[in-house]
């Protein structure tokens, strides 16, 4: 469905245009009308879904009428799990609000750096993007003020509850009005995302996407069968023959990616790690890097990766296996976006083969295992 049929006006069509996108996601077509209608909103949709334009837009669109904020009192707070997804979210309204006659004065909030250019910026902003513990830290300082809240979104609220969040969580919405629109996503309906609903929402419009659905069509999926030991030169093999230029790699553990990413850089080719344990300064820079084109190889955790949105990125590869079927999908969602297509590669030793089975089983598709040999490694 086109995004002229969801009840956005001219000039936010006119950003959405100038930013390229195409056809609105299955998420989009269901949440930015209820948005704009006031309504409370409960999406069960994974990142890789459209989410973030799902309420960015209709967002921005309310905001056209609204007056400027000239104060420290919030009208707009949308809380994300990690310091990544608030950058990112910023970096969406920042984008199309660009393109606006009413720009909308964002900023994103979170720990690992210092706090008092944070709490300096806050005047005047109108859409504040934060994980809890920072945001309590600005609320405890009273940097910021929520009490006249007019609309809460939660992104990512099972990674939220997950992450051990739940009691900041609650301490953040006992200082809001009651009387406000809210707008949860979640990948997942877990028992601890039914009780945050049920205390948040009021008659929501439910909403659900179902995961096969947001995989992308456009990927190619392919395995290699391959011993432990050689999945290090297999990767650069692969890199090198392709010519690959952008291709993000998933390990299973912090230690893993360092590793992998120092052993790259000793072949001569640029790549860097980005992991939790990592300082914001460098995980911010590493990612930009990378979505400049300026950095071959990011090699990512699943966690860290969580707020990784590359509208273009044509390489995925599974160097260690996820634990889940779900977060197998999550990854190689970063790829094949935007109409563009993209390859996803797993890296399959013989311990992996059991799991790689199961993952195969629960996305419904056989990936056939190739020998490497066939490609001349």
């Amino acid at each position: 469905m086109n995004f002229s049929d969801l009840g956005l006006s001219s000039k936010i069509l006119e950003a959405v245009n100038n930013a390229k996108y195409l056809e609105a996601y299955p998420v989009q077509v269901k949440a930015i009308p209820a948005i704009l209608k006031k309504k409370d909103v409960m999406a069960l949709a994974p990142t890789g879904s459209g989410k973030t334009a799902a309420y960015v837009l209709p967002l921005l669109e309310m905001f056209q009428n609204w007056p400027f904020v000239k104060s420290r009192i919030m009208p707009v707070l949308v809380l994300v799990p990690t310091r990544e997804l608030a950058s990112q979210v910023e970096e969406t309204m920042r984008g199309f609000s660009e393109f606006l006659p009413r720009k909308v004065k964002t900023l994103a909030v979170y720990g690992g750096v210092s706090i008092n250019p944070q709490m300096m910026d806050i005047y005047g902003t109108e859409v504040l993007i934060g994980t809890p513990g920072r945001l309590l830290d600005l609320l405890s300082k009273n940097a910021v003020d929520l009490s006249e809240l007019k609309i809460l979104v939660l992104d990512e609220a099972d990674k939220m509850l997950n992450l051990g969040f739940k009691e900041e969580v609650n301490e953040i919405l006992s200082t809001l009005p009651a009387k406000r629109q809210n707008i949860l996503f979640s990948a997942t309906m877990e028992e601890p995302v039914e009780m945050l609903m049920a205390r948040m929402l009021h008659q929501p419009v439910r909403i659900e996407i179902e995961q096969d659905k947001i995989t992308p069509e456009l990927i190619t999926q392919s395995a290699y069968r391959v011993a432990r030991e050689n999945k290090g030169p297999l990767l650069r093999f692969l890199i090198q023959e392709g010519n690959w230029q952008q291709v993000l790699v998933f390990t299973a553990s912090k230690r893993a990616a360092d590793n992998l990413a120092a052993k790259l850089k000793k072949h001569g080719i640029q790549a860097q790690s980005f992991h939790g344990d990592k300082s914001q300064g460098a995980r911010t820079g590493a990612l930009n890097l990378f979505k400049e084109g300026r950095l071959r190889v990011l090699v990512a955790t699943d966690l860290a990766a969580r707020g990784i949105d590359i509208q273009f990125l044509p390489h995925v590869v599974n160097y260690e296996l996820p634990r889940s079927p779900k977060d197998y999908i999550h990854r190689i969602g970063r790829t094949g976006r935007a109409g563009s297509s993209g390859e996803a590669i797993s890296l399959i030793s013989e311990e992996d083969e059991h799991h790689f089975k199961i993952i195969q089983k629960k996305m419904k598709r056989n990936v056939e295992l190739i020998d490497p040999a066939n490609l001349g490694f």
